[in-house]
C-alpha cells in the first residue's frame, strides 16, 4: 500500500495547493508567519520577566528580531538551495537580507546609550549567529539543533531581558532554560515535517493493530500529529507572551 505520491507544500502555512501563485505568497511563506511570531514571543516573555518594564525598549527589541529572523535569517536560509520554492529572485533575497540585519543592528546601536555597553555582546552574538546558522558557515558546525534552540529560543529572550533589566539574573537564565527547550521541541517536530513535505516523493506500507484493523500508510497520517503539535505550541506561546506583557502593562 502507498500514499498518492507527488509533491507537497513546503509548510503548512503556505498558499494552498492549486491557487495562483503571487509575489505575497512567497513572502507569506518566507516570512515563516507562525514561527516567526513564536520567536518574537521570546522577546516578549523575556521583557515580561524582567524587574523592570519598558514597553519602548520592548518595542525597539521586537522590531530588531523581526528584521534580523523574521526577513534576514529566512531570506538567507532560502538562498540555501531554495527550500520553500518560491520565485523570490536571489538578489533581491541577498539585498532583504543585507538591510534586514544591518537594520537589526542599527536598531540595537541606538540602544546603546540607554542599555549601555553590555548591549554589544548581544548585538555581536546576535550577527554571528544569524549569518553562522543560515549560511552554513565553518564548515556548518554551528547549523545544528542545539544552535538552533540557543540562537532562536534562549537569545531572543536572554536579549530582551538584558535590554530591560540591564543585567541577567537566576530568573532570566530559568526563563532562557525554557525557550531553549521549547525550541529544541519545535526543531525535531519541524524537521520531521520538512523531511515529510519536502523529500519524500512517497510512502509504503501500513500498520496492523492488534485488532486485526490494517491501515496504509500516508505522508498526510504521518504529517497529521506532527504539525497540530507545532500549531499548537505556536499559539500557545504566543498567548502566553500577550498575557505576560499585558499583564506587565496594566501592574506598572
Amino acid at each position: 500500500m502507498t500514499d498518492e505520491g507527488g509533491p507537497l507544500l513546503p509548510a503548512f502555512y503556505a498558499a494552498p495547493a492549486g491557487t495562483k501563485r503571487r509575489a505575497w505568497a512567497d513572502w507569506w511563506l518566507l516570512l515563516h508567519v507562525p514561527y516567526t511570531l513564536w520567536h518574537l514571543s521570546y522577546v516578549a516573555i523575556g521583557a515580561a520577566l524582567s524587574p523592570r518594564f519598558d514597553g519602548t525598549r520592548l518595542t525597539a527589541t521586537l522590531i530588531s528580531f523581526f528584521l534580523a529572523v523574521g526577513l534576514g535569517a529566512h531570506a538567507l536560509d532560502e538562498l540555501q538551495g531554495r527550500p520553500l520554492r518560491t520565485s523570490i529572485p536571489s538578489s533581491v533575497l541577498v539585498a532583504v537580507a543585507a538591510a534586514s540585519i544591518i537594520g537589526a543592528t542599527a536598531v540595537g546601536l541606538a540602544g546603546l546609550a540607554r542599555i549601555g555597553p553590555g548591549l554589544i555582546v548581544f548585538i555581536v552574538l546576535g550577527v554571528v549567529l544569524n549569518c553562522a546558522y543560515n549560511l552554513e558557515l565553518f564548515g556548518g558546525w554551528l547549523h545544528n539543533d542545539i544552535t538552533f534552540a540557543l540562537a532562536w529560543g534562549a537569545f531572543p529572550l536572554l536579549t530582551s531581558f538584558y535590554a530591560q533589566a540591564e543585567m541577567i539574573n537566576v530568573q532570566a537564565i530559568v526563563g532562557g532554560a525554557f525557550a531553549f527547550g521549547l525550541s529544541a521541541a519545535q526543531r525535531a517536530l519541524s524537521t520531521q515535517a520538512r523531511m515529510l513535505r519536502r523529500r519524500v516523493d512517497s510512502i509504503a506500507g501500513s500498520i496492523t493493530y492488534n485488532d486485526g484493523r490494517v491501515v496504509s500508510l500516508a505522508r498526510p497520517q504521518l504529517l497529521a500529529p506532527v504539525e497540530t503539535a507545532l500549531k499548537a505550541m505556536a499559539w500557545s506561546v504566543v498567548a502566553l507572551a500577550i498575557a505576560l506583557v499585558v499583564h506587565r502593562m496594566t501592574d506598572i
